[in-house]
């Protein structure tokens, strides 16, 4: 664990997220001096560190355009994040969070990425039509997929089997790819733009979902709709699968994160939970959510330029965190520490450290 530090400036920064965070109060968190002592509000005590960051709160800037995608690998040692300025950058996590490599190669904005399972390759979708495969290490891209014909919205990598990577597009289709072929393995057409896409835990079911503000389900083996889910009100913008594969979490422009069952038996009715308080704007951005990593929080940016996170079990809010100062269009967690990353629209990443999950 990290020493403790007396960083008045950051420590401001939480004490408002300790404030709005009436469930976790914490007095081992952050001491306030009373009254008698002479220096109200003055920090006396020390901040708790949770994490191996450098600092509780740290600002990741180097974007020349809005930041639509960010993710941790597996590790948790490096971050990429990509968006409007066609680029994806690599971090690293710890340390001063030091920008050590720019990817480059798309041309028009980049909606999502994803690392490989060894963090030798990042898997890339843009605007520009095309999906792509960049080595890590060297900087270069291995692989573009020219199949769609409009905006790719979304990709998502297969968790096990082979590295296996699918797409949905404005174009309406939702594309199966394989790192060892040149074209589509698969492809499912769809009657709407196509703007979240994710695949099962076992990779034979891949999730879709768009402007018929549907969750479709794919069955891979028999290229046909196993079944579809139906609850919100407006587009869907982005999805997330559990850490156990068990539930599928959404969020809509209904302003509402949703969790779904989509274990194979389930009942008819598969919405488990309704979560609200991140609202969507009059931008329309695509504003994905994720899990934290025992699955007991859901984390999700906002157009009110805050990170929401909530209990699952009670559904209660936990967080509300400031600090951008535009739409929060990607969280991710970290793999292995209590640390929470968003990218926003005001060009800036936010690496924040939180309480401990309760296991």
């Amino acid at each position: 664990m990290a020493e403790k530090r007396k960083d008045t400036s950051v420590a401001g920064a939480l004490i408002k997220r300790a404030k709005q965070d009436d469930e976790n109060k914490n007095s081992s968190l952050i001491t306030l001096s009373n009254e008698r002592s002479g220096t109200k509000n003055a920090i006396v005590g020390t901040i708790k560190r949770t994490s191996g960051l450098e600092a509780p709160v740290m600002q990741l800037i180097g974007h020349d355009g809005e930041i639509f995608s960010c993710e941790f690998d597996r590790s948790g040692e490096y971050i990429a994040s990509a968006g409007f300025d066609r680029n994806i950058l690599l971090w690293n996590t710890y340390g001063e969070v030091k920008n050590y490599g720019v990817l480059k190669g798309h041309t028009n904005a980049i909606m999502e990425i994803h690392w490989s399972r060894d963090s030798s390759q990042i898997f890339s979708c843009s605007a520009d039509k095309s999906v792509g495969i960049f080595d890590a290490k060297t900087g270069e891209r291995t692989r573009r997929w020219r199949g769609h014909t409009g905006i790719v919205n979304s990709c998502q990598v297969a968790r096990r089997g082979p590295e296996l990577v699918v797409s949905g597009s404005d174009d309406c289709t939702v594309k199966i790819w394989d790192s060892r072929t040149k074209e589509a393995v698969n492809t499912f057409t769809n009657d709407y733009q196509v703007t979240s896409v994710c695949f099962s835990d076992a990779g034979d079911m891949v999730y879709s979902a768009g402007l018929d503000n549907e969750i479709k389900v794919w069955d891979v083996r028999k290229n046909q709709i196993a079944y579809t889910m139906k609850g919100h009100m407006d587009t869907i913008a982005g999805m997330s699968l559990s850490p156990d594969g068990f539930n599928l979490l959404t969020n809509s422009m209904d302003n509402t994160v949703r969790i779904w069952d989509i274990k194979p038996f389930a009942a008819a009715d598969r919405c488990l939970k309704i979560f609200e308080g991140a609202p969507h704007g009059y931008e329309k951005n695509l504003i994905r959510p994720c899990w934290a990593t025992d699955g007991s929080q859901i984390a999700c940016g906002s157009a009110d330029r805050s990170v929401v996170i909530w209990e699952v079990e009670s559904r209660k809010i936990l967080y509300k965190l400031p600090g951008h100062k535009g739409c929060v269009n990607d969280v991710d967690w970290h793999p292995k520490e209590p640390i929470i990353m968003s990218a926003s629209t005001d060009k800036t990443l936010f690496l924040g450290e939180v309480k401990p999950t309760k296991l």
